[in-house]
């Protein structure tokens, strides 16, 4: 059994997610800010932990992530947040979990991050601008760290239910995935060691989750 620690657990991947691994008999510890959210992830097949990253110091974020094989970010403001939120949570949330993950000695970190935020397309100001700047920032902090990571940049997300077949690759193009689809390729990337120092865009597609995973981990080089 893999006992994965998830930041961000209550949110639409976060929550998938938690479900996912306790259905394949792995142990889930969902992070959750609200006191309400810790039922909410019992219910689901997970032990919920109530801390929040935007207050929480990195030795207090420590302790809830010992013990674990992998930690999983997958929190984020939200829209309507506002670009002080989208520094606090995607960049300062991120950043905080990568060095409490260290500090922890949990090595293996998975982050859901989001197309195009490198290079992003007209990003303007305000709320869009503040979003992209974050994650773009927090993946540099992550590729810079000793950690064993991969990020993850789905495309638009949907609620629509997963097809299981993705188009996984350093650059796909344009394109929406279920929010199912991303919560079966980060548990994906825990099984396979090699995902290891990858980062990939995803849309949807049609090769198997596990499949596009493998192949992509065997045939493109590291980022950096």
């Amino acid at each position: 059994m893999t006992t994965v620690a998830i930041i961000g657990a209550h949110g639409k991947i976060g929550r998938r997610l938690v479900r996912l691994l306790a259905q394949r008999g792995d142990k889930a510890i969902g992070v959750v800010r609200r006191t309400e959210q810790v039922g909410a992830i019992a219910e689901l097949g997970g032990t919920g932990v109530l801390l929040d990253v935007e207050s929480a110091t990195v030795e207090e974020l420590a302790e809830a992530l010992t013990g674990a094989d992998a930690v999983v970010f997958t929190a984020g403001a939200g829209a309507g947040s506002g670009p002080v939120r989208k520094r606090t949570v995607d960049y300062g949330g991120a950043v905080l979990a990568q060095a409490a993950a260290s500090l922890a000695g949990v090595h293996r970190f998975v982050q859901v991050s989001g197309m195009g935020v490198d290079d992003p397309v007209d990003p303007g100001t305000g709320d869009w601008a503040a979003y992209v700047r974050a994650k773009s920032e927090a993946d540099s902090r992550l590729r810079a760290s000793e950690l064993r990571w991969t990020i993850l940049r789905p495309g638009a997300l949907t609620d629509a239910p997963g097809s299981g077949r993705v188009r996984l690759a350093e650059s796909t193009g344009p394109g929406s995935v279920s929010r199912d689809d991303v919560a079966a390729l980060i548990a994906a990337c825990l099984n396979e060691p090699a995902s290891a120092g990858h980062q990939w865009e995803v849309r949807a597609g049609s090769t198997p989750v596990a499949q596009a995973v493998t192949e992509q981990s065997r045939t493109t080089g590291a980022a950096s």
